[in-house]
């Protein structure tokens, strides 16, 4: 009975909705083309629920419409946009009427209802939490002085992987899913410089329950934020629960909240003075001592949880996957590996190991990450931002509440503006796209981090680790496939952009032994 009168309700509720955005829209405003085959409710979801990936649904939407076309997800109008003009107008003069997030399930359940500042709507809290990474959490100053916890860290996870190429004391090769070993590499990096903690070791079999707890947090939380959920395009089912990611998402959060509070406690028992000893959780309770205060209606300590969760989130798993493809295209692109290795040798060499001062003059690698990050954008399909207030956008009518999403890889993959744009080129960031930057400021062609006030405020600190980790891997060790086999890049849907099967690699160390054990 219950059902019922919701499904009633529902479908009174779309009625008065459409009737609503029918009147709003004038109908001289000429309004971004719309793909047929709109559902009742569902809008063009059906178009979207097949094996092809989101992102590449709307690339073929954008051959046929063009690069600037709007579509129904349930409730929601959606503007999708891949080209550089449009994307140039949105994240210039369109930039703040673009910052606000639409609700979702996640925010509500996973982001200490609101308070993870990287899903959390428009508004002071917002800004305040965005300035606070920016300028304190997140700045030139304090990367800098955790600058020896990353090369620490990274050191201690090679010597692990040179350990199992020297088994029964001898150096030799070892076979093993490269993957996993970044994967833990970054947590452990990121946990560290966070919360000075150490998770896992490749190698071991993971019996500390505590370290496979927070893995399974982890990779649980980022299955579910980019799950699709029906209650963020159609509000109403919310209560019904119908794929059952609410339940999934309270209990990920309670083991999430788990180890926030820990290591919370943990650092207000240790009360660190000194200030380049402070990891990120230091910072946050030096700017938020008083845990019952509030910012903006959230608790100082939710505050500081959430943006603790924020930062190891986004950072890890955005560093961990740039590097995993990039390893996936060099093993499939040996030439540009050896050129990578060529250049390594001549400029350090293989009596000292790389270091962070070096990155600036290693341009060939520099490049490949760039070419990685085009071809493999972090984030394949934007995380959707909201109109505050009606605009227009290519010379089109964008009504207030309409949510905005960017395809980066239709956009970083246009023939009108790269050439070969399907295949992997580095050169071209040293011809005919030299001096084109990550940061997305200036080329809007190539936005991999996007751009505006809701960029990745930890780009910075990802491509410090991103550089760092694959310039000691291609210095350190030979690298192929097992049986010089093609690694496959078939691609899995999330939010974040990941290879589907393990990437298994044999090494074979290059260095002298001392530059391992050091």
């Amino acid at each position: 009975m219950f059902l019922v009168l919701g499904f009633v309700a529902l479908f009174l509720s779309y009625s008065l909705w459409s009737f609503k955005i029918k009147s709003h829209v004038d109908r001289k405003k000429i309004q971004a083309p719309k793909p047929n085959g709109a559902w009742p409710i569902l809008g063009h979801l059906p178009l979207l629920a097949g094996k092809d990936l989101p992102f590449r649904v709307l690339a073929n939407m954008a051959d046929k419409y063009g690069p600037v076309y709007r579509i129904q997800l349930g409730l929601h109008h959606v503007l999708v946009v891949s080209s550089k003009e449009a994307v140039k107008q949105i994240f210039t003069a369109n930039d703040i009427n673009f910052t606000n997030r639409p609700k979702s399930l996640a925010l509500k359940y996973m982001g200490y209802n609101g308070a993870f500042f990287a899903l959390a709507p428009s508004g002071p809290f917002w800004r305040e939490i965005r300035k606070v990474c920016t300028y304190e959490v997140l700045s030139s100053s304090r990367l800098e002085l955790l600058k020896p916890t990353r090369a620490s860290e990274l050191t201690t996870c090679i010597k692990e992987l040179y350990s199992l190429c020297c088994q029964n004391g001898t150096v030799g090769s070892a076979t093993f899913d490269i993957a996993k070993w970044l994967q833990q590499t970054i947590i452990n990096v990121m946990t560290q410089m966070i919360a000075g903690k150490r998770y896992s070791s490749i190698g071991q079999d993971e019996k500390e329950t505590e370290s496979r707890r927070f893995k399974k947090a982890f990779e649980d939380f980022f299955a579910l934020v980019g799950a699709f959920e029906v209650s963020n395009v159609i509000p109403f089912t919310e209560w019904l629960d119908l794929q059952g990611n609410g339940r999934a998402m309270r209990r990920t959060a309670k083991e999430l909240d788990y180890f926030m509070s820990l290591w919370l406690d943990d650092h207000k028992g240790k009360q660190c003075q000194l200030k380049e000893d402070r990891d990120f959780i230091d910072v946050m309770l030096s700017l938020f001592p008083d845990s019952d205060n509030l910012i903006h209606g959230h608790k100082n300590t939710d505050v500081i949880k959430a943006t603790v969760m924020n930062l190891i989130f986004a950072g890890a798993d955005t560093t961990y996957g740039t590097l995993t493809w990039t390893l996936a295209l060099l093993l499939n692109h040996n030439e540009v590996l050896k050129k990578a290795q060529q250049e390594l040798d001549t400029l350090i060499g293989k009596e000292r190991r790389v270091e962070e001062s070096d990155i600036k003059h290693l341009v060939y690698l520099q490049a490949i990450v760039k070419e990685t990050l085009r071809l493999y954008p972090t984030v394949p399909l934007s995380v959707p931002r909201e109109a505050l207030e009606d605009c227009t956008i290519a010379g089109y009518y964008v009504p207030k509440g309409t949510q905005l999403y960017v395809n980066l890889w239709k956009l970083h993959r246009n023939s009108e503006t790269w050439s070969n744009p399907d295949e992997f080129q580095p050169e071209r960031f040293l011809t005919s796209h030299a001096g084109y930057e990550v940061r997305g400021n200036e080329h809007f062609e190539f936005i991999p981090f996007t751009s505006g006030r809701r960029s990745c405020p930890g780009m910075t600190s990802a491509m410090q680790m991103i550089h760092l980790t694959l310039a000691r891997l291609i210095q350190g060790f030979e690298m192929r496939t097992p049986s010089n086999e093609a690694v496959s890049m078939t691609e899995v849907e999330g939010i974040v952009m990941q290879r589907k099967y393990p990437l298994e690699v044999v090494l074979t160390p290059l260095l002298p032994n001392k530059l391992y054990d050091q």
